[in-house]
């Protein structure tokens, strides 16, 4: 199952000009800045930009084609907001029901019950919106959506509107539908590091364009991107919980690619685990350092080297056996170590910078 989506909007100031094959399942994140598309794309999805031209095929079912256009309400997907827009005069209960109501029972795919155990939703069952907090509310609504039993679940920047607090709160209930649930998810942000937790795919937007996408590791560790993320840029790695030192609250991280020292979050040994490596929090040696603050050095091999929106800085790509590394430093570092591609290095990464 794929999703194909091309689309053609024009605005004045602004024009939509994407082609994209998406994976059926997952989450594949649009990912850009503000203005750049990201949300004009999911409506178009949705069905609720009628001018714009161009074809959207999801699951081998077409919704849009050559004059033909499948209106909002006949395409199987659910909407996630901003902001919840419950009904804030019926229980979460009610809201629920609604969202169920709207799918003939045999194309239910998504039990209530599920989706209730899901999102943590059991003891707010009986609760207005008005009385939940906003975490809640979200919840609520992506249980909403959820039971309307859609093909595919977009979801606008839902954690947006939320405080940090919050959005922790509401973050290991996406990693278990993610885990959980095989309905595809397009999810729109601009925060690295939603899209570096949820994500399996990125399709990275700027003025209108897709200007890179692909899996989430392998495009990540592009320096090439026209967005840059200055501060944020960095990595994802795929990794296994080898061992925990619970005397110094650390635990080993296996990878493709050697193992790392981090903060211990909890996860058991052999779970597998999705660590977060800033480009900033990289620095590169000749020579391991024997005497240091730094628990982890691993050889690696410089790729590529690209500067970045200052002129004092630049990205070197490095690879540590099968993974890439990004790191950050300046010109007059890179230079003073003559680093070119082929170069053999050692990355020094700090521990506490993982995610």
């Amino acid at each position: 199952m794929t999703i194909r989506a091309r689309f053609q909007l024009p605005y004045p100031g602004f024009a939509l000009d994407v082609d994209l094959d998406l994976p059926g399942r997952g989450v594949t994140a649009l990912f850009g800045p503000s203005g750049s598309g990201k949300t004009t794309l999911l409506r178009c999805i949705a069905g609720l930009e009628r001018g714009a031209r161009g074809q959207l095929e999801v699951a081998g079912e077409t919704w849009q084609k050559d004059g033909f256009f499948l209106p909002t309400h006949r395409r199987r997907l659910g909407y996630v907001f901003q902001e919840a827009r419950l009904f804030p005069h019926l229980t979460v209960r009610r809201n629920l029901e609604f969202g169920q109501r709207r799918v003939p029972t045999e194309q239910r795919r998504v039990a209530s019950d599920h989706a209730v155990e899901l999102l943590g939703l059991d003891h707010l069952l009986d609760r207005l919106p008005h009385g939940l907090s906003g975490g809640e509310r979200q919840r609520a609504a992506i249980a909403r959506a959820l039971l309307t039993s859609p093909r595919l679940l977009l979801m606008d920047e839902p954690l947006a509107a939320l405080d940090v607090g919050r959005k922790q709160e509401i973050l290991p209930y996406l990693e278990r539908l993610h885990d959980e649930l095989e309905i595809p998810v397009l999810y729109v942000s601009h925060a690295p590091d939603e899209v570096a937790r949820l994500a399996d795919h990125i399709v990275v937007m700027d003025a209108g364009r897709a200007v890179a996408q692909g899996p989430l590791a392998e495009t990540m560790a592009r320096i090439d991107s026209p967005v840059r993320l200055g501060e944020d840029a960095g990595v994802v790695l795929d990794g296994r919980v080898a061992e925990r030192d619970e005397n110094w609250h650390l635990a080993r991280i296996e990878f493709d690619g050697g193992s790392l020292w981090l903060r211990d979050g909890g996860h058991g040994a052999g779970q597998r685990v999705r660590v977060r490596i800033l480009a900033r929090d990289v620095s590169i040696a000749l020579e391991p350092a024997h005497e240091s603050s730094i628990l982890n050095t691993l050889p690696a091999a410089v790729v590529e080297l690209a500067g970045e929106s200052h002129p004092a800085v630049m990205l070197v790509k490095l690879q540590v056996g099968g993974s890439p590394i990004v790191a950050r430093l300046t010109r007059r570092s890179a230079c003073g170590l003559e680093l070119k591609p082929g170069r053999r290095v050692f990355a020094q990464i700090k521990a506490a910078a993982l995610v």
